[in-house]
């Protein structure tokens, strides 16, 4: 077997008593191919490992030596086995909105890297465009059948996308999105909106084509662009503003809702932002189906509203306690309408503070991009009470950091107090009360 020049994938972690432990793998072992085939990524790994009763590893070890174990199993059964996440494939395109182009100095590095890697869309559900896809990575989608994907259409007018992803000669979008409809790959889509380019008639353009393209491609959620305070010698772009959010929903809905009629199926939704900065109600919870865009900001606040009225309905009287939670400015309206309800029910102290953005400017109002220095900055003339308690979405799951870089034992030891993080949901804050109130160590 040629193994020559092949990495294959590090492992990074063994399950005790697994198969992988029975055959004394350790982590640092890289296992290199499995029944014949090379492996290029956990992707090839799960491919072949994923029915095979039988199965024959080719496992390098960290001297250079080489195993060839023959493993039988059960079918289905787990090999125990872990490995180092890929380097994501980087991005070429020059979008004119890219978020990273925008980014202030001082930030952890992995901020600043874009990633355009298919594999990443499959496994995690992040957005990628396509335009730089490979003929022979486009054949891989369909012989693995990597579904579902998540694409960045922006537009569907050639031209157009090539202006706002900042490239020429990239592949038409409609022709791989066909191309992967025929071999029946699911696809999630998205248009970041930049008022004046992709909007109006471009937009209903590329809503008509995508829509032509269901039940393959499966939905499709309109963003509105994010700008910072840090474009400097970037192109001028006009930001959404209240006006302007609450013209588009009133034009938006009904072709929405004529898309709905002819399909059969919810497939088009508005991104929650849009919502807030106009000010105006969101539709009922059931018009975003299943919540197939959850993760793109759509469907998170009336998730929010409907958590938030069963919290209200089982709160119950709790032992005094006075807190302070902090969130962004687009949410708070509903946060302290809440948090007041909730202090009633309860009878405890809970006051709620709107923390600007400093570091990406006021324009950015969303609560996951606030940064340790703007919680510090909004509370320090505070009392804050016998604990702060800050929603998970503002720190890097596993390592506690804010996005500049400052930790949550830095910032509880500059406020002298508590910091406490809690699941970010209205049932999610009310359980961190209750454990505070009751003096759990459980937090």
């Amino acid at each position: 077997m040629n193994t020559l020049r092949l990495k294959g994938l590090e492992i990074e972690s063994v399950v005790k008593c697994s198969i992988a432990e029975e055959f004394e793998l350790s982590p640092g072992d890289h296992l290199l191919a499995v029944n014949g085939h090379l492996l290029r990524d956990i992707i090839d790994y799960s491919y072949y490992t994923a029915a095979e009763e039988e199965l024959l590893l080719e496992i390098e070890k960290p001297d250079g030596e080489i195993w060839e174990l023959e493993v039988e199993r059960e079918a289905g059964e787990p090999l125990g086995l872990t490995f180092t996440p890929p380097e994501p494939a980087n991005c070429r395109n020059k979008c004119l909105f890219c978020f990273v182009h925008q980014l202030p100095k001082g930030l952890r590095k992995p901020l600043y890297v874009k990633d355009e890697d298919y594999r990443l869309s499959f496994l995690n559900g992040n957005y990628v465009t396509l335009a730089n896809l490979k003929e022979d990575e486009l054949a891989r989608i369909v012989e693995q059948r990597l579904s579902p994907l998540y694409v960045s259409v922006h537009a569907t007018n050639s031209q157009l996308r090539e202006k706002l992803l900042g490239v020429n000669g990239i592949p038409p979008i409609l022709e791989q999105l066909q191309k992967l409809a025929a071999a029946r790959i699911r696809i999630h889509t998205q248009v970041v909106l930049c008022p004046g380019l992709n909007d109006g008639v471009e937009l209903e353009r590329t809503i008509n084509d995508l829509a032509s393209l269901y039940p393959t491609v499966v939905s499709l959620a309109v963003v509105p662009l994010g700008l910072t305070s840090h474009r400097k010698g970037l192109p001028a772009l006009t930001p959404v503003d209240a006006r302007y959010a609450a013209d588009f929903i009133a034009a938006i809905t009904p072709v929405a809702k004529a898309v709905h009629k002819k399909i059969g199926e919810l497939f088009l939704f508005l991104a929650d932002e849009w919502y807030l900065k106009a000010g105006v109600a969101f539709p009922p919870l059931k018009e975003y189906g299943d919540l197939p865009q959850i993760e793109n900001g759509v469907g998170m606040v009336p998730l929010f509203m409907k958590d938030a009225k069963k919290t209200l309905r089982f709160a119950r009287k709790l032992p005094p306690v006075r807190v302070t939670v902090v969130t962004g400015k687009s949410i708070f309206p509903l946060v302290e309408n809440f948090v007041k309800a909730l202090a009633v029910k309860s009878s405890l102290e809970i006051f709620p503070v709107a923390v600007e953005n400093r570091l990406f400017g006021s324009s950015v109002t969303v609560t996951g991009l606030l940064c340790g220095a703007d919680i510090l900055d909004a509370l320090k003339t505070l009392d804050p009470g016998s604990a702060v308690l800050i929603p998970d979405v503002m720190v890097k799951e596993g390592e506690s950091l804010f996005l500049d870089d400052m930790s949550l034992t830095t910032l509880q030891e500059l406020l002298g107090c508590p910091v406490l993080t809690f699941d970010s949901t209205p049932s999610g804050f009310y359980s961190v009360l209750k454990c505070l109130s009751s003096g759990s160590d459980k937090l």
